[in-house]
């Protein structure tokens, strides 16, 4: 497999070749993860969740965003690495994003992933403009998560809907290489999908997009009280791990752990 590129992905939508996409947090998951194939490797400001703790992606802070693209950046070889921008990042002013993006490609990322339609447009032309590739994103974007009063589908009304196609056409002709679609009707994403020359990668927005996201805790069912109906289970490490963990205390207390082959 070659070293996949920007120039890659849109080869890959006109040859209707779907993209994969997976998210990774540390150097293990990122190995694993890349040694398997998938195109593009997201360092999601979502491991505010699963890796920290916190109850939404908004405490995530750009020292955060930082280690962990400094980790998953050594164990990512061949597939492209897109890091997110947290919030607050990039909002403040173009100068901010502008320092921001650059830190995160300083740390080993290859582009960046930045939430918002219309209102983020002229910085995407700023980032671009500098020469740093950024990735968009629409719909069920998680650092609006208050103004949405939670995690809903977006863009179910038409005025809805006609306003989503009208922002990914302005973040393609921003500069955008690609645009995530978040939670937005199939019918509608397939509708945004095929009126872009750039990629789109969707996650709960059905199978008409170019590509397809998930979180790697979720893929690989890690995180036991997340169920949304987007998420498919790929393995079960959350249940094999706890009786692996399990059959450990049970060796240790009964003294069978570690026997003469696991002693020097």
């Amino acid at each position: 497999m070659e070293k996949t590129t920007i120039a890659t992905l849109k080869q890959k939508k006109e040859a209707l070749e779907p993209i994969v996409m997976l998210t990774a947090y540390d150097y293990t998951f990122a190995r694993m993860v890349d040694e398997a194939g998938v195109d593009v490797v997201l360092v999601g400001d979502s491991l505010g969740m699963p890796v920290l703790g916190y109850p939404t992606t908004l405490p995530v802070s750009m020292e955060d965003m930082i280690r962990h693209t400094q980790a998953v950046s050594r164990g990512v070889k061949k597939a492209l690495l897109v890091s997110d921008m947290p919030f607050l990042s990039f909002q403040t002013s173009k100068e901010e994003a502008v320092r921001n993006a650059g830190i995160l490609l300083k740390s080993g990322a290859e582009a960046v992933k930045l939430e918002g339609g219309k209102v983020v447009a002229e910085i995407v032309k700023t980032l671009v403009g500098f020469g740093i590739p950024v990735m968009g994103h629409l719909g069920l974007t998680p650092q609006s998560v208050n103004l949405f009063g939670g995690y809903k589908v977006q863009g179910k009304t038409e005025h809805a809907s006609e306003l989503l196609l009208e922002e990914a056409k302005m973040l393609e002709e921003a500069g955008c290489f690609s645009i995530v679609l978040e939670c937005i009707p199939a019918q509608l994403a397939k509708k945004i999908s095929q009126a872009l020359k750039i990629p789109t990668i969707g996650i709960g927005a059905g199978n008409g997009c170019d590509g397809q996201v998930l979180v790697i805790y979720d893929c690989l069912g890690l995180n036991p009280d997340f169920h949304p109906k987007f998420v498919k289970r790929f393995a079960h490490l959350w249940e094999e791990g706890l009786k692996g963990i399990q059959a450990y205390i049970q060796e240790v207390k009964a003294r069978s752990f570690p026997d003469a082959d696991h002693s020097f």
